[in-house]
């Protein structure tokens, strides 16, 4: 069982490496989920609505009528466009949002990665993950696509949540061999913007004692990646999803960084 976090400007599956490399993995004997962001899309409609959005510690911050564009993008367009694409490689995708069943159930977050207290409106922060559908779905021969919007506990309110979080909560709920997250970067560095600082294989132990001088996007990424392991995934490898060849090395368990329990 692998699951693959899809998103950003990795979002690209020009030459179908990203397809190729899923059926090859169906071929032997992986079931694969695919959890997808779309931060580039929801940018550009919200901008073409006018609408503003500013970024703490990481997170969008989501008012109700940004939350509104956020499912509408990442539900009624990527996730779809996700499992066509998947689908014209004869692989079986079906686009499904964690809302569902609700598939993910999260709370409002109220503090940052480094515990700083914070209003960031609709956004979540994930308690438990129902995997019957997702289970359900494999069992048939799917790889699911799942577009990261949650409700809370009353399946009153709509919750925005980091593909990343999403994703780690999904690997562990399905006891995942591995957590695959693409991002526009080579992997964690130990000194970012230093590239000969990359990081290729750390422990849990050590990467939580550091986790605190990672900023930004890549925060929750490294917190992703920690909570992942410590709900039962078994490795997380963070990946360049812009370079057509790392998905391939990264089912074959080389490239990027991974982190280990």
């Amino acid at each position: 069982m692998i699951v693959i976090k899809f998103g950003g400007h990795a979002m690209k599956d020009e030459n179908g490496n990203f397809s190729k490399a899923i059926s090859a993995a169906q071929k032997a004997g992986e079931q694969v989920v695919v959890v997808h962001g779309g931060g580039p899309q929801i940018d550009a409609a919200l901008s073409a609505k006018g609408i503003v959005s500013t970024w703490v510690g990481g997170f969008r911050v989501t008012t109700r009528e940004i939350f509104d564009v956020v499912e509408d993008v990442l539900v009624n367009q990527v996730g779809n466009e996700v499992a066509t694409t998947l689908g014209k490689a004869g692989i079986k995708a079906h686009a499904m949002s964690a809302r569902t069943l609700p598939t993910v159930i999260a709370k409002k977050r109220t503090h940052l990665i480094d515990g700083t207290v914070v209003d960031l409106g609709f956004v979540g922060d994930v308690q438990k993950v129902n995997s019957t559908e997702l289970r359900d779905l494999l069992d048939q021969g799917f790889v699911p696509v799942v577009a990261p919007v949650s409700s809370d506990e009353d399946m009153t309110t709509g919750l925005n949540v980091n593909a990343d979080f999403a994703a780690a909560a999904i690997a562990a709920s399905l006891g995942a061999s591995a957590l695959i997250v693409m991002t526009d970067v080579a992997g964690i560095y130990r000194n970012w913007p230093d590239k000969t600082s990359l990081i290729e294989s750390i422990s849990a132990v050590e990467l939580e004692s550091i986790k605190s001088g990672f900023a930004e996007g890549m925060a929750p990424k490294v917190q992703a990646a920690l909570d992942a392991l410590s709900f039962g995934a078994k490795a997380v490898r963070i990946i360049d999803g812009t370079d057509p060849d790392s998905f391939v090395s990264a089912l074959s368990g080389t490239g990027g960084t991974l982190v280990v329990a």
